[in-house]
């Protein structure tokens, strides 16, 4: 079994939607591959200090977005067409954190940017698709 980058715990008011977003993350950014298995719902409730209900609504949207597949023997994998960011993109990425915490820059304040810059170049619908519920 593969060993899981670790997910931490935050404070936002809709936890099931954090987990989303750093599975999210974890899968785009290739860190969990096609068909590499989730933890399951219980150890990541476990893990990050929230009911097994919450961790399980975020699986959910996982599987809606097409991102995992679960299967009641096989438990929950990255799905085979699950797409991963290309690697020039998690370049920048990477280069924009390592500046951003160099200058010593709220990591919130840079993904509001992100998504202003984003909005405005890419257009409004593109951005509002990447959520889950939009």
């Amino acid at each position: 079994m593969t060993t899981h980058p670790v997910l931490t715990a935050t404070d936002e008011a809709n936890p099931a939607l954090d987990i989303y977003r750093q599975f999210r993350g974890l899968i785009v950014s290739g860190q969990l591959g096609a068909n590499e298995r989730l933890p399951t719902v219980r150890q990541t409730a476990s893990d990050l200090g929230v009911a097994p209900g919450t961790a399980a609504r975020a699986y959910k949207l996982l599987e809606q977005d097409g991102l995992v597949v679960t299967r009641t023997a096989a438990g929950t994998r990255v799905a085979p067409s699950a797409a991963v960011l290309p690697g020039p993109v998690l370049r920048r990425v990477r280069e924009l954190v390592a500046e951003t915490a160099s200058a010593g820059a709220e990591v919130d304040d840079v993904i509001d940017v992100l998504r202003l810059v984003w909005r405005a170049n890419v257009g409004e619908g593109s951005a509002a698709a990447s959520e889950p519920g939009a």
